[in-house]
């Protein structure tokens, strides 16, 4: 009797661990689906887009490609990289309200130095999570933040990226659905309903997000996401940087494009969704493609405009952003050079 209360009680026992080596198990399986969907959706923007980019490249007429290069006014170039700035403001707030959520006390001008060169770089490299995670411990770690602080951070600043984009897409499908029917060709109460249903989840986000924080519980491990009012604001400042990043290529497209900025900002959105999906560094080809479909006209002035985007947004940043590192540790070395041998100096003594 005892011995099979014994093995009941170790049938018992063991039945838990079983459920749970069947739950990672299944969970396993659909990383590893996931993966190959993610692989083989990636592919397949990659293909189309090359191929969308390649016949547009076919037929570009050089003389009128450099004309339209040399007509972009000065006033164009100043206003794109006073915006391109003003983006780039708005993203060392990313890191700003990550820091807040998780706790964190760092002095703002490091903030504004590591998220500046971490999206500098990982925006013309691509793979974020990876490059700007990399570069973002480069500079926390030093500083006193653990690995798995920086992994969250990179994480929440992803999301506010996402958020931002996601509303003004919405916003732009709802309020200018008939200009988003000129580029997409969907009926304006298609485009109408896609915006309701870009808001709903939007919302239904931020209740999760709001039932989380009310149950005290995180999503993964110890891992939590900001409550509503940080994603309020995650969403209010990514939208900023988004509207300013758009902006930045909309005063350079040539004259009489005929395209709002509403349309054109959800435009955008829609173009860089498709670049970081695509896995593509910069999104390079994918943004392009996009941009040069969505927009229509001229390929070539739009192909000017979208190359001097290009050097202004990513190219400038990223060698600021590199040379800023490069400053940042020789700096970092000279500090701790002087440290040990004033240190060594009061030892003799």
């Amino acid at each position: 009797m005892a011995l099979r209360d014994k093995d009941s009680a170790s049938g018992e026992a063991g039945a838990p661990q079983t459920a749970v080596a069947r739950i990672v198990e299944a969970a396993s399986a659909n990383r590893v689906l996931l993966r190959r969907v993610g692989v083989m959706a990636s592919v397949l923007i990659i293909g189309v887009s090359v191929f969308i980019f390649g016949r547009t490249l076919v037929k570009i007429n050089f003389a009128q490609f450099e004309s339209a290069f040399r007509a972009t006014g000065a006033d164009q170039i100043f206003l794109a990289i006073g915006l391109s700035c003003t983006s780039y403001v708005a993203l060392t707030g990313y890191d700003s309200l990550a820091l807040r959520h998780l706790g964190a006390r760092v002095p703002y001008p490091l903030t504004a130095l590591a998220s500046f060169t971490s999206y500098a770089i990982s925006f013309t490299l691509g793979f974020p999570l990876v490059t700007g995670g990399a570069v973002r411990f480069w500079i926390y770690g030093p500083a006193g933040l653990s690995a798995g602080r920086i992994a969250s951070l990179t994480v929440v600043a992803g999301i506010t990226f996402w958020l931002g984009m996601g509303l003004v897409l919405a916003i732009g499908f709802l309020f200018d659905a008939s200009a988003i029917g000129e580029i997409n060709k969907f009926p304006a109460i298609v485009n109408e309903g896609v915006g309701v249903a870009l808001i709903a989840v939007l919302i239904a986000y931020l209740a999760w997000v709001t039932r989380l924080r009310a149950r005290g519980r995180g999503v993964l491990l110890h891992f939590r996401l900001p409550g509503p009012l940080l994603t309020l604001g995650q969403t209010a400042l990514g939208v900023v940087d988004v509207c300013a990043a758009a902006g930045a290529l909309y005063v350079l497209l040539p004259k009489g494009h005929g395209v709002g900025y509403l349309a054109f900002s959800a435009l955008y959105s829609f173009a860089a969704m498709l670049g970081i999906a695509s896995h593509s560094p910069g999104g390079l080809g994918v943004f392009e493609a996009t941009m040069l479909k969505g927009v229509g006209g001229s390929p070539d002035k739009l192909l000017a405009s979208l190359l001097l985007f290009r050097v202004i947004y990513y190219v400038v940043p990223f060698v600021l952003a590199l040379a800023l590192l490069g400053a940042h540790e020789a700096v970092r070395r000279w500090r701790s050079l002087s440290e040990a041998i004033e240190k060594a100096q009061l030892e003799d003594e």
